[in-house]
């Protein structure tokens, strides 16, 4: 059964050593087989039984004593032997020829259980052959468009068929996801590039219309909008460089302690505005191999974003430190944080904690997705969690 979802929910399976492919069919064949012999050998020892039952009733009872003598010791008196199998159980019982009966039954219980050996292979195989048009109509819907699509994983089937179910549902719910992504991406990325052409196509017709005298200061009212328009781009342009793996960085010994002191003089006069207090909690010098430029974007991210968003809180508390051969970094506020389902988008391009800010307030909702960009391309991550005392805290690691 094949059906649409948003992101399909895998369903965890215990892999164990013995369930392969290969094992699986090992054991359903060794199985069929043993199984085949098993029932044949059991018709030939039930037809011998009921056969020497059946003569042995019938014989007399001094006869029957003799010859159970005789079985036991057949050289004492081997003619006598003889002459009573052959009175009893007839002159072709020891014919070793294909002709004789046994082979005959033999025969006959090859032929009927060839066709039934058969047809239990096929429904042995059945759920792998339906399981794998299944998977096959799921590629089939991928290759239409219909991403989002999955299918079941049954529990009796081998681990490589299994993991190959899971790996095909994730790939199509990362599909679904990154298309709607995509599509949202492409209307805010219309609307943040149509907000200062707009802005600075109307500046230039009033002035050609007279409406505005070209003034200084309207040339700079357009030059701003440019000016944005121009940083929207650069910022685009990096993530796809990141998106492709090739945001190349420029690796050199670099103090992040001065990184540190370095972006907070930049905001200084943004912080004397909003009366906050940015605290460098390690003044001791924490030398790395990394790109300072672009390490220095994600602080100056960081401390914009508190800037923006944890102003109310008055306080940011920034740490770094080495440890297990890697760099860590912290920049915690004391703000309002954000909702807990826009925690799971906070690094999703475009994406704003209120719908209602507009550019000049709260950015293009590109500045943490650059950020993270910048340290997934050093190896790293960006990670955020909330403070006991309110806020966030967003946790930089990349390799020393």
């Amino acid at each position: 059964m094949i059906r649409e979802q948003e992101e399909p929910t895998v369903k965890k399976t215990v892999r164990s050593k013995d369930n392969s492919l290969w094992g699986w069919i090992y054991r359903r064949l060794l199985s069929l087989v043993v199984g085949c012999v098993g029932v044949i050998a059991f018709c030939m020892w039930l037809r011998y039984f009921v056969t020497n039952f059946w003569i042995a009733h019938q014989m007399p009872e001094a006869v029957r004593t003799e010859f159970a003598i005789l079985q036991k010791h057949p050289e004492s008196d081997p003619a006598r032997y003889h002459q009573i199998i052959d009175t009893w159980y007839g002159l072709s019982y020891s014919d070793p020829s294909i002709g004789s009966s046994d082979w005959l039954l033999l025969f006959a219980l090859v032929a009927i259980a060839a066709p039934i050996m058969f047809i239990i292979t096929l429904r042995s195989v059945r759920p792998i052959s339906v399981h794998i048009s299944r998977l096959a109509s799921v590629a089939r819907a991928v290759t239409r468009g219909s991403f989002g699509v999955s299918t079941v994983i049954p529990a009796r089937l081998p681990d490589e068929l299994k993991r190959l179910t899971e790996d095909i549902n994730v790939m199509s719910g990362q599909l679904s996801r990154y298309e709607k992504e995509l599509k949202a991406s492409n209307v805010a990325l219309a609307h943040e590039l149509r907000s200062p052409l707009t802005a600075s196509i109307g500046r230039l017709q009033g002035m050609l219309d007279g409406v505005f005298e070209p003034s200084k200061m309207q040339l700079n009212m357009v030059m701003l909008q440019l000016q944005d328009l121009n940083r929207l781009v650069d910022d685009l342009h990096l993530l796809s460089l990141a998106d492709a793996g090739q945001l190349h960085l420029t690796k050199t010994d670099c103090n992040i302690a001065e990184l540190v002191r370095e972006k907070i003089a930049w905001v200084k006069p943004r912080l004397l505005k909003t009366g906050m207090d940015v605290i460098d909690l390690n003044q001791s010098e924490t030398h790395c191999h990394a790109d300072a430029f672009r390490l220095g974007q994600v602080l100056f991210i960081l401390l914009d974003n508190a800037l923006r968003y944890a102003a109310d809180g008055k306080k940011v508390e920034i740490d770094h430190w080495l440890e297990g051969g890697k760099v860590h970094i912290t920049c915690s506020d004391r703000g309002p944080g954000v909702s807990d389902d826009f925690m799971q988008k906070l690094f999703v391009r475009f994406s704003r904690a209120e719908a209602s800010r507009s550019r000049h307030s709260g950015g293009s909702g590109l500045g943490l997705s650059i950020a993270a960009a910048i340290c997934q391309a050093h190896g790293g991550r960006l990670t955020v969690q909330r403070n006991q005392a309110g806020g966030l805290t967003f946790n930089i690691t990349f390799p020393a």
